[in-house]
């Protein structure tokens, strides 16, 4: 076979492959389809009512903050830390890294670290690191503070973060009374 028939070959297929093209094209034009705002028809799932998915919810939601901190192991805590300290430092009047030295964070304010350049997101944010807040923003830093710095995404184990907060409330903050197990 010589390059003359493997150029008409190919110049059939591209031709090909082009009128698809064109056709598709037109037919985009010829028909815009309209969907319905509700459906016609309604198809029964057999899903349970909405009082036994609240239920539910409220079950895999899982024990609450206070009963997780109850029953935290500040052992893994302070594993769970591993992950932090390549940006954070806990010792007493330690120096700031790329993010502030976290001895005492709990129950302190916002942003209160001498010398540690906060974003204006978590300046605006404002109060104290309470075990809530710590827990939210443990679990996704971007979510909890809009246009943070930190670029953690996050604890996703309630347990990991609870463990996580067990351990820095023995960093200078052990008396901070737990919140009630419920």
């Amino acid at each position: 076979m010589n390059s003359f028939e493997l150029n008409k070959i190919a110049g059939a297929v591209l031709a090909g492959a082009l009128a698809v093209v064109v056709v598709n094209a037109v037919a985009d034009i010829a028909v815009s389809p309209s969907f319905p705002e509700e459906t016609a028809y309604a198809i029964d799932t057999g899903e349970a009512d909405a009082t036994a998915s609240t239920a539910t919810a409220a079950v895999e939601e899982g024990p609450s903050l206070g009963v997780l901190l109850a029953s935290a192991d500040v052992s893994k805590g302070e594993k769970v830390f591993k992950k932090c300290g390549a940006c954070h430092t806990v010792d007493e009047g330690g120096a700031n890294k790329i993010g502030p030295n976290l001895y005492g964070v709990l129950n302190r304010a916002k942003g209160a670290v001498d010398g540690f350049s906060y974003s204006s997101a978590l300046m605006e944010k404002g109060g104290d690191w309470s075990y809530e807040s710590l827990d939210a923003f443990l679990e996704k830093p971007k979510d909890y503070i809009k246009g943070t710095k930190m670029s953690f995404n996050g604890l996703k184990k309630p347990t990991d973060r609870a463990d996580l907060i067990g351990y820095l409330r023995t960093l200078g903050k052990g008396d901070v009374p737990l919140p009630a197990a419920n």
